[in-house]
């Protein structure tokens, strides 16, 4: 005697169409929608620089013909118009000594203030730590009015450091960049073992020479980060500058190239515009990629400690 057995079964391959769907809903709401973030901000990122790039290589130079993707051909003319009609090259000068002798500067009198911070205790060592930590949470250009009373008399008594000077400007961008440096270099002399100064100390050496010989050579990840920090903020900086330079001369990248765009010539130089932004970009990616292998480790060794 036979029994006929039947069974509900479902067609080979139905079942394999609902697991791959949960699969990929699953990707989409856990992975996917990164995904989708991460492209946005890439073309978010990359639309004003294809933009400017765009409107650089324009051979029309008005800001009313540039698109994403140039339609008239690409052109070096109005890179050509920047140095002629400009004074392009005296400004990129200006912003170049500016910058690097201010970062350099900046640098090594934080170095110094950090280095006594971290290693010496003395009276008002506290009160001087949290006088920096209050003055640099309060923006350098609100105190722009008191700084142009003091160099207004500065510079009827001794124009070089006065308005129109680089030193002067100078003088100024130490201000602003030497508490956050001392701050940044002080976290990071503090992860550096103080048996170093002790037993340099005990073969002889002294405090100049353990932090030339023993401290600097260590902390090149951290100087080389505020050095970059300290370049960037100088050379993009456009109030301050603004306000102390004047003559077409002594005028830096920032200034110069905000006045191309000043007044109903906004239009017709904005080609010759985006033909100097690209050229005042290039010391900074250089800056940048030079020291780029210490970003990471300066930066994160720098905040460990406080």
């Amino acid at each position: 005697m036979t029994t006929d057995v039947v069974t509900d079964r479902a067609p080979a391959g139905t079942s394999a169409a609902p697991g791959r769907a949960r699969r990929r809903r699953r990707w989409l709401t856990q992975v996917g929608w990164r995904h989708v973030v991460g492209v946005l901000a890439v073309v978010f990122s990359l639309f004003p620089i294809v933009f400017v790039v765009s409107a650089a290589f324009n051979p029309l130079g008005t800001l009313s013909s540039t698109n994403l993707a140039p339609t008239n051909g690409l052109s070096f003319a109005n890179f050509t118009e920047l140095f002629d009609r400009t004074a392009f090259g005296s400004w990129f000068l200006n912003s170049m000594m500016i910058a690097l002798t201010a970062s350099a500067a900046s640098v090594f009198l934080s170095a110094l203030a950090a280095y006594a911070f971290s290693r010496m205790r003395f009276r008002g060592r506290r009160v001087g730590l949290l006088s920096l930590l209050l003055i640099q949470m309060f923006p350098q250009f609100l105190a722009i009015v008191a700084i142009f009373m003091i160099f207004t008399t500065v510079s009827e008594y001794w124009p070089p450091i006065g308005f129109n000077s680089a030193g002067g400007l100078m003088l100024v961008y130490l201000g602003g960049a030497l508490g956050v440096n001392t701050w940044l270099m002080k976290g990071f002399f503090d992860t550096l073992p103080k048996e170093l100064d002790e037993s340099a100390t005990m073969d002889g050496a002294s405090h100049a020479q353990v932090f030339f010989r023993i401290i600097l050579p260590l902390a090149a990840p951290i100087l080389a980060v505020a050095g970059l920090l300290s370049f960037i903020t100088t050379i993009n900086e456009f109030l301050i500058a603004n306000v102390f330079l004047t003559d077409t001369g002594s005028k830096t990248l920032a200034v110069g190239m905000y006045g191309l765009l000043e007044g109903a010539e906004r239009n017709s130089n904005f080609g010759i515009f985006a033909a100097g932004t690209l050229l005042t970009a290039i010391p900074t990616v250089l800056v940048f990629q030079f020291l780029q292998r210490y970003i990471v480790s300066g930066l994160t060794s720098g905040a460990v400690k406080g």
